[in-house]
């Protein structure tokens, strides 16, 4: 059993690195993998606080616009926070971090780790061509928000939580375009090649351990399923 588990680099490196989540994070997919000898993760991580500053100061310091460059200073990030994933991971993750998910090689260990992989999409992107190589039914997307809302609820106050919603739905709410660093629940490239899979994206708070479990294991839990 493959679970692909998208984790947002706003959880992982808000600002700096937060050691306090990482740590108990490991412990929980460490004691499942010792529960289960049949499980498997793959861990796609993004880039966060780090990926946006930098890219910010690129904008700054050279170009306002958004190109391909800030792109690719965003997959950097990704890569550093997701080495870190790799080495925290222990021996349970053998393999070397990936950064093509269209390249991968067959599972040899109980985790792989995965970061960005080139301009265009996020490395939620990268999550869903993972899910479709090792035939996983779902990709669980953790991040900063426990559900997905209607409208932005910091901007809009009338703004309602969602506990499920079609890909098409989905789709219209986000658009088709992706911006380098585009701040969505889920990567509108993503989340096209998600729907003609017919692919489940369950959107949590990452950061709600406990709930993550609850999902791992097929209990209810505080979310909004994508399908």
């Amino acid at each position: 059993m493959v679970t692909v588990i998208s984790l947002g680099g706003s959880i992982v490196a808000p600002d700096s690195v937060d050691e306090i989540f990482l740590k108990d994070f490991v412990a929980l997919i460490t004691g499942l993998l010792e529960q289960d000898e049949k499980r498997r993760f793959i861990l796609v991580v993004g880039g966060g606080g780090p990926a946006r500053a930098w890219q910010n100061a690129y904008r700054k310091i050279y170009s306002p616009t958004v190109n391909e460059q800030a792109d690719w200073i965003g997959i950097m990030a990704t890569r550093l926070n997701a080495q870190l994933v790799k080495a925290v991971m222990g021996e349970w993750c053998t393999q070397e971090v990936v950064y093509d998910p269209t390249q991968v090689e067959p599972l040899m260990g109980r985790v792989l780790v995965a970061a960005g992989w080139k301009p265009g999409f996020s490395s939620d992107y990268d999550a869903v061509l993972l899910a479709e190589r090792f035939q996983a039914n779902a990709v669980i997307n953790l991040s900063n928000i426990e559900k997905i809302y209607t409208d932005d609820p910091k901007k809009n106050p009338e703004a309602k939580p969602i506990d499920a919603i079609s890909w098409a739905d989905f789709c219209s709410m986000v658009g088709d375009e992706w911006v380098p660093g585009k701040n969505v629940p889920f990567d509108p490239v993503a989340s096209r090649h998600a729907a003609r899979l017919d692919l489940k994206v369950i959107c949590a708070a990452g950061k709600n351990l406990p709930n993550l479990k609850n999902i791992l294991l097929g209990e209810p839990f505080i979310g909004t399923t994508i399908s």
